[in-house]
């Protein structure tokens, strides 16, 4: 059983952030008015292809892996929607066709270039000083030890091998950049909750770790993944709970959610895992995070994942 009343309640000042592009993340927009008559959206084309060229990419609506029982139904209020997006003219009917499936995330004019054409390991680092300093904007991966955090980055950028895997927890040590398409980086952090890693680099990972989050200029934001296939654990709710109260912008990437329990043996569907955590966690948030179910199995959430980027870096290099 999570003990809430052990995690801080996050007020909604702590989501101001120095840069406007960090407000829209979390409290700072207005729930969107549904219109009571129908108009067209941006985006009619609906397929899972993903774009390299300059235009919106399309909706991924079908032809994705993903079991019909994982699809979470999600009310208005729970949405993500992306910053400069406008879904005041949209219907309910219309509205559903923008978000990405199996997530709450409304797609928007800034989902463009996602395709991963190259992918390249550009060095580890020991503390934020010693990261690339070109500029370039970055996504981190963070999560509990041995949720799938380096077979996701391999999923993500369709590389076996990008990433070190391994079923011993904790292998990731340091702060490592691997550079996309030569534009963004895809950083994989150390795992956190590891008991059997030593006192003493236990505490120097959660100090490179929260120092990089803190202070790295650079960070659109933060992919903490949650493992959907067990019950929703404290320390995840507490590093949540965390990055909230740091003002650090965060999607919750829900893993290994090809996983089927069987309800004879008391499991529960990841699905439901899924809802229990946005459940326990709602109190602590003025609006509803980001969150895209995946599997590095079947590849499900990929594309989510690849054009939720898009649109948050797209966004970010242009303000």
């Amino acid at each position: 059983m999570v003990m809430l009343h052990q995690l801080p309640r996050l007020h909604s000042s702590i989501f101001f952030t120095k840069t406007p592009f960090l407000y829209t993340h979390f409290n700072l927009l207005p729930k969107p008015k549904l219109p009571t008559k129908t108009t067209s959206t941006l985006f009619s084309a609906l397929n899972s292809t993903l774009s390299t060229t300059s235009e919106p990419i399309p909706i991924p609506t079908h032809n994705l892996d993903i079991p019909e029982e994982t699809h979470v139904p999600i009310s208005i209020e729970k949405l993500f929607v992306p910053p400069d997006t406008d879904v005041s003219s949209d219907t309910p009917a219309s509205l559903s066709t923008r978000i990405l499936k199996g997530s709450n995330i409304v797609l928007s004019k800034y989902a463009r270039d996602a395709q991963v054409s190259q992918a390249d390991f550009v060095k580890s680092s020991v503390d934020t000083q010693a990261c690339p300093s070109d500029g370039l904007p970055e996504f981190a991966l963070v999560g509990r030890s041995n949720v799938g955090k380096s077979s996701l980055l391999n999923s993500i950028v369709r590389r076996k091998k990008l990433a070190l895997t391994s079923k011993k927890p904790g292998k990731t040590q340091c702060i490592n950049h691997f550079r996309i398409n030569d534009s963004w980086y895809l950083v994989d952090l150390p795992g956190y909750g590891y008991a059997a890693a030593p006192h003493e680099l236990r505490i120097d990972w959660e100090k490179f770790t929260k120092d990089y989050f803190l202070n790295r200029s650079t960070l659109v934001s933060v992919f903490l993944l949650i493992d959907a296939s067990i019950p929703a654990k404290k320390i995840d709710l507490e590093y949540a709970s965390w990055l909230g109260e740091n003002q650090v912008p965060m999607t919750l990437v829900f893993t290994k959610c090809d996983k089927r329990k069987k309800k004879k043996n008391g499991g529960k569907r990841p699905e439901e895992n899924v809802n229990d955590f946005q459940e326990l966690i709602r109190g602590f948030f003025q609006t509803a995070p980001p969150w895209i179910m995946t599997s590095s199995v079947t590849n499900q959430g990929r594309d989510e994942i690849l054009l939720h980027m898009a649109q948050l870096r797209n966004y970010w290099l242009k303000h």
